[in-house]
């Protein structure tokens, strides 16, 4: 059995551990990572993009849609993979189908989206890359494959009136390599591509 003087410095090592903690962890580390992020504000504020008024337009890690008020893709821009994130790209709903690879559902719409790309684009239905017609796992992604941007290209021109080849380096312009050279794939950002036609004019 311990005595009341045990018990009482137990009580009073646990009581100095937990202050010490709460200012090392509570304190002291948010205020080093606040801090560290200070030096990255761009990433520390969610990586937003802006347009040419300056306004925040989106953000380079989250994708988004380019569709008109009936959800009809705009011909003038690139559009994005499909979102399973909510009602789309939906930051408060990051998620997949989470259908399986033969669930008649998931087929069904890869089919429909696949027909859909093809009629815009004026290719065939085989031409039409995986990340047109696939979401992601997280909803959210905001790059597409060279080769789906690559598609996109001659729509794009002919609405903006530029020269396709003007528009194929604006999309070799906006298309990033493996993450350290060997990770994932390349891709190309959607908004910023969007943005850089915007700054291109027409």
């Amino acid at each position: 059995m311990s005595s009341p003087r045990t018990t009482w410095s137990h009580l009073v090592v646990s009581l100095r551990a937990m202050l010490v903690l709460t200012v090392i962890l509570g304190v002291a580390y948010p205020l080093l990572v606040t801090g560290l992020g200070r030096l990255m504000p761009v990433r520390a504020d969610g990586s937003l993009v802006t347009g040419a008024d300056g306004a925040v337009v989106g953000s380079s890690l989250i994708g988004q849609s380019f569709t008109d008020a009936d959800g009809a893709p705009l011909p003038q821009y690139f559009q994005s993979r499909p979102s399973a994130a909510g009602d789309g790209y939906d930051g408060a709903a990051s998620s997949g189908s989470n259908l399986g690879p033969e669930n008649p559902d998931l087929i069904a719409a890869i089919e429909s989206r696949r027909e859909a790309v093809a009629a815009l684009e004026g290719v065939d239905v085989a031409a039409v890359p995986a990340d047109a017609v696939t979401a992601s796992g997280s909803g959210l992604d905001p790059q597409i494959s060279p080769a789906y941007a690559e598609l996109q290209a001659p729509r794009v021109a002919a609405a903006r009136g530029l020269p396709e080849d003007e528009v194929r380096g604006l999309v070799a312009a906006a298309t990033t390599g493996p993450d350290l050279g060997f990770l994932g794939q390349a891709g190309v950002n959607v908004l910023e591509l969007n943005l850089a036609l915007d700054r291109a004019g027409s």
